[in-house]
């Protein structure tokens, strides 16, 4: 499949898990793929770029970490100068924090709010600049904005559902322009930060429908058709992936 052909995609957090699933995905859809990563997993990022490369499409990785403006925005026009343009935003990065309220600091507050949502704020206002109609943003947050299921999350919880409201009101000041902004949910997904051989895994998938966890490609998916023309008409929306958590 070539729905994708000629478009560019933005992604943050790109260079391993569920950020990587989606720039292969979008690649293998016919993007180009700018990601950025915090510098930690360079030679993740650096396979990441030759894998993308090796199909034929062009890949860059930057170096930006959410919780600073001034790299989001370099980031931002470094891509955009490079490959022609940003057509797909795809909000990825994020951090988890867990903690009791005795326990959390507000320095904790400011951190995760930092990378979690205003990160969201940032790229999504300058990436719009170099949208055309038709454009796309897609956010990824968590299941957890609507229903905490244990103690110990509410920063997490609370900078997620905040991406609600945000996603909703970006889609009305970008509908006039045909540009969709849309937020995929996930509930529990195998990747490093929470690995389906956890020591928790068993706790969360007692609580799914399907009692597995979703795989990477899986969020990848939802991500390239809500980029595709298929789409055109979904905005606002609030999809959650979590294999029936929240049901």
């Amino acid at each position: 499949m070539n729905r994708l052909n000629h478009k560019v995609a933005f992604i943050t957090g790109g260079s391993r898990g569920m950020g990587a699933a989606i720039a292969l995905r979008l690649a293998q859809e016919g993007a180009d793929i700018v990601f950025t990563h915090s510098g930690s997993h360079q030679r993740q990022a650096e396979a990441l770029e030759n894998q993308i490369q090796e199909m034929g499409r062009k890949a860059l990785g930057i170096v930006a970490r959410n919780e600073y403006a001034d790299e989001l925005i370099m980031a931002l026009e470094k891509g955009a100068q490079t490959l022609g343009g940003i057509d797909i935003l795809v909000n990825n990065a994020g951090i988890y924090a867990l903690g009791y309220l005795p326990d959390l600091t507000l320095e904790a507050f400011d951190q995760l709010m930092a990378v979690n949502v205003r990160a969201v704020f940032i790229t999504s206002r300058y990436a719009a600049r170099y949208m055309k109609e038709g454009g796309r943003i897609i956010n990824i947050g968590s299941n957890l904005a609507e229903r905490v299921s244990g103690s110990g999350v509410s920063l997490y919880a609370m900078s997620k559902s905040a991406l609600i409201g945000l996603t909703k009101g970006i889609a009305r000041d970008l509908g006039p322009r045909h540009i969709a902004v849309n937020l995929i949910q996930p509930g529990s997904t195998n990747t490093d930060m929470n690995p389906e051989a956890g020591e928790s895994a068993d706790e969360q998938k007692n609580m799914m429908a399907i009692q597995r966890f979703i795989q990477p490609h899986e969020i990848a998916g939802m991500v390239a058709y809500l980029a595709s023309e298929e789409s055109q008409m979904i905005t606002g929306a609030i999809l959650t992936i979590d294999g029936g958590a929240n049901t």
